[in-house]
């Protein structure tokens, strides 16, 4: 029997649990675990009023290794499912060598002083994870995640090289706030604020963050203004399909937030160092969160839909060849399915996937992947199944920007 234990209590976290009680084959025996225990009562008991199902929770500081290891050893898991923070992820990898248990998790490593997406830190695990006999799957959610699967499958079944790859992520959602952020505020703002990288022709370009604007018209959705971000897939991708000449990362903001941000910047609220208030040193940025509207709560307002998707050309059969491969998704539809928003649904679906296969056995391996490492067509099968429906175009030309 599958036993796995899901650490964290967020939107995502909800997600994660709603749909593996889905697959009650798979997923037998699911825990659900958190520094804030009450938040996981509260998850168990949406699952329980929706599908009759209970789960089990526990309460665990993700950051204690010895506590953590403790408590995959009595529950006697076979995976960790981390949707915690991604400050987290080293400890929680330590636990898992140190229980003897695989791993999974959705975003990639950070400090908590610096704002910097880098797979280094992770990817150090290689040896200790293969030579423990164990596997760790590194950014099973939507970017990255399904964006990494996307390109596989292009490179698998729709182009012979991809020269070029820009990801595009458009949430055409309107929750009714002044300003809030669709994921957790901190990791968000620190994504939007720092410096942008995108790969050009063998290298890393940087520019400023928010510097560089493009209109695009979305399916679904409609023309949007996208920004160019750095994401943590093009890492991983251009290391592992060093064919590629350009990727890019593009985030959709309206007016508002970007009014919003440039005035809090401005204040310094988005400031990760600390600084003394009453005797006290605190994060800016830390304290903005607690101020923010909550993004699990975001769910029962917000209306619209998200588009995400891979933009590819390369060449196939001889010829140029540009496809287009996304995802339509609709906030009122999660809502009504899970009880959550879009921006959640569309990375607890690919984590709870990703979870699946490995349990079931068609991801297997020994060490530290990526999802482009992997066969993308079980995957791309099991998003159809499960609640995020893929197409794929050809377009008539490549992106004109």
């Amino acid at each position: 029997m599958n036993k796995v234990l899901v650490i964290g209590a967020g939107g995502v976290g909800s997600v994660v649990i709603h749909k593996m009680v889905q697959l009650s084959d798979i997923f037998a025996d699911i825990t659900l675990a958190s520094r804030r225990i009450f938040k996981c009562d509260e998850i168990a008991a949406s699952v329980k009023e929706r599908t009759g199902v209970t789960i089990k929770t526990a309460e665990v500081d993700a950051d204690d290794v010895e506590a953590l290891s403790a408590l995959i050893d009595k529950l006697g898991v076979s995976l960790v499912v981390n949707v915690a923070l991604p400050y987290q992820d080293l400890n929680i990898m330590d636990a898992c060598l140190k229980s003897g248990v695989n791993y999974l998790d959705t975003a990639n490593y950070e400090p908590r002083d610096v704002a910097k997406f880098e797979y280094s830190w992770q990817w150090a695990y290689q040896q200790r994870f293969e030579e423990a006999g164990l596997m760790a799957l590194l950014g099973s959610g939507f970017d990255p995640g399904v964006t990494n699967i996307y390109t596989a499958y292009a490179k698998k079944h729709l182009l012979d090289r991809i020269d070029t790859l820009d990801i595009l992520d458009c949430n055409g959602g309107d929750h009714g706030q002044h300003f809030a952020t669709n994921f957790n505020p901190e990791i968000n703002i620190r994504e939007v604020t720092a410096p942008v990288h995108h790969w050009e022709k063998g290298e890393w370009v940087t520019t400023p963050a928010m510097s560089n604007k493009q209109p695009f018209d979305f399916p679904a959705v409609g023309e949007k203004n996208m920004y160019q971000m750095y994401h943590e897939e093009l890492e991983s991708l251009v290391k592992h399909l060093p064919e590629i000449k350009r990727a890019r990362f593009w985030m959709t903001f309206g007016d508002a937030y970007i009014k919003h941000l440039e005035v809090l910047q401005n204040v310094g609220m988005t400031r990760i160092d600390p600084v003394m208030y009453e005797g006290k040193e605190i994060i800016p940025l830390q304290f903005l969160k607690a101020v923010l509207p909550n993004p699990g709560d975001l769910g029962k307002t917000t209306k619209g839909k998200t588009c995400i998707g891979n933009i590819m050309t390369g060449e196939k059969d001889g010829k140029e060849k540009t496809v287009y491969v996304y995802n339509i998704c609709d906030h009122e539809e999660c809502f009504a399915e899970v009880g959550s928003q879009a921006v959640s649904y569309t990375t607890g679906v690919p984590a709870m996937i990703g979870a699946a296969l490995m349990l079931s056995g068609q991801w297997s391996g020994k060490g530290v992947f990526n999802m482009e490492q992997l066969d993308p067509d079980p995957f791309m099968d099991m998003l159809n199944k499960h609640g995020l429906p893929w197409e794929a175009h050809e377009l008539d030309k490549p992106l004109d920007f």
